[in-house]
């Protein structure tokens, strides 16, 4: 009897000194500043690139000193800890690129993976992230696949994809006339969605094709697939490549004499200044960003310069604004947890000098304006990177795929 009431008298007692202790913490609770929630080192990103292949122009370095701008322009700091940059090169390798990116998720605690220029490296690291559940941020690859059939519930495509490109330039050509073509294609993933892109759209303007030629990646003689399209009878050679690729074969093209149109379906403001303007001039293409448009885009184009000894590329362009969008989205969950910040990456609006009203739709394709540019003849160029001309600016609703044809699994539940 009087152990029971001892065991009774003890368990009154834990609880009054419990809920004692458990007031005193809340009142205490109270008595600290509100903070949203990161991992215990801050947030990390994670460039990773092609540091020093054929896509190092166009991403590469300067996708690196994008992203360390942004952050730099962010104040450094998010949710009241530190933002850390790191980047490494994939060397145009998927299992490369796999292979480093599960090591900065599974050891280093990477939040978010930007640029990813390479579409096959680009797929493979978004499945990953899709089941590591990261966020990846491209801005340097170009294949529809990653918005379709391919999709993530964290992954982003965001400067610009195969078929807005294509659709641009082939809607200008078209109307010139210039509505047979013949295409020369890299032969990885995002040769295949370009050429079948640009084909679709050749077609569907009432064109048609005349044939196609596949060419490794990296090639440095196109003497006879220029040759096949020489003989193909097409008004217009349309250049399903990219990087030294694209380069090599529009020097080769005006060495060799030919008198077809070129089309080039992806160019960078870099590829310009390497052609240089007597050879590249008259050429029109559709990009997602030039220095050139507005006093936002130089603003942003001579701060980059002066760090970088280049005009940025709409990837590295996109590198910038891309991030800033995603740390924003931090900010506005109060929480880096990567579901909390893609649901804010859909609800926010971006207005910056790369994207006005741009928005993040279901499938992962970011929604903005699209630019058809014309190459400056060098009488017309006032200095040193003054290469391109506007000639139509492309809303993003008629720029990009319709949702409704997109093939993502996201959206057909």
């Amino acid at each position: 009897m009087q152990q029971t009431l001892q065991r009774s008298l003890d368990s009154k007692t834990r609880q009054r000194w419990n809920g004692r202790l458990g007031g005193l913490a809340c009142a205490l609770c109270a008595l600290l500043p509100v903070a949203g929630w990161a991992g215990p080192n801050g947030i990390k990103i994670g460039v990773l690139t092609d540091m020093s292949g054929q896509y190092a122009a166009i991403s590469g370095p300067g996708s690196v000193v994008a992203a360390q701008m942004a952050i730099d322009d962010f104040g450094g700091k998010v949710l009241g800890k530190p933002i850390t940059l790191v980047s490494a090169d994939h060397q145009n390798k998927a299992d490369i690129g796999v292979a480093k990116a599960r090591e900065w998720i599974d050891t280093q605690n990477v939040d978010m993976i930007a640029d990813l220029v390479n579409s096959g490296v680009a797929i493979a690291v978004q499945k990953l992230g899709a089941e590591k559940h990261r966020i990846t941020i491209v801005n340097g690859a170009g294949s529809t696949a990653l918005t379709n059939k391919e999709c993530s519930p964290f992954g982003v495509h965001y400067a610009y994809d195969t078929y807005a490109i294509a659709k641009g330039t082939a809607t200008a050509l078209a109307k010139q006339g210039l509505d047979s073509w013949f295409f020369l294609q890299a032969d990885y993933a995002f040769g295949q969605a370009l050429q079948s892109d640009a084909a679709r759209i050749v077609t569907g303007l009432g064109g048609k094709v005349t044939g196609t030629v596949k060419h490794p990646f990296n090639t440095t003689d196109f003497a006879s697939y220029l040759l096949q399209a020489q003989s193909s009878g097409a008004k217009v050679v349309g250049l399903a490549n990219a990087g030294a690729d694209f380069t090599n074969a529009v020097k080769q093209a005006r060495e060799f004499g030919l008198k077809q149109t070129i089309a080039g379906l992806l160019v960078f403001d870099t590829d310009i200044k390497a052609l240089g303007l007597a050879t590249a001039q008259g050429m029109k293409f559709t990009t997602a960003y030039t220095w050139e448009l507005n006093a936002e885009t130089e603003a942003f184009g001579k701060r980059f310069l002066a760090k970088h000894n280049a005009m940025p590329t709409m990837s590295q362009a996109g590198v910038y604004s891309s991030t800033m969008m995603y740390l924003n989205a931090v900010k506005a969950a109060n929480s880096d947890d990567a579901e909390a910040v893609m649901k804010k990456m859909r609800e926010l609006t971006v207005n910056d000098f790369f994207a006005k009203n741009g928005k993040l739709r279901p499938d992962g394709r970011f929604v903005h304006d699209m630019y058809l540019v014309e190459v400056k003849s060098p009488a017309e160029s006032r200095s040193n990177w003054d290469q391109l001309k506007l000639v139509a600016t492309i809303p993003g609703d008629q720029a990009f795929m319709p949702l409704a044809e997109s093939t993502c699994p996201l959206i057909h539940k």
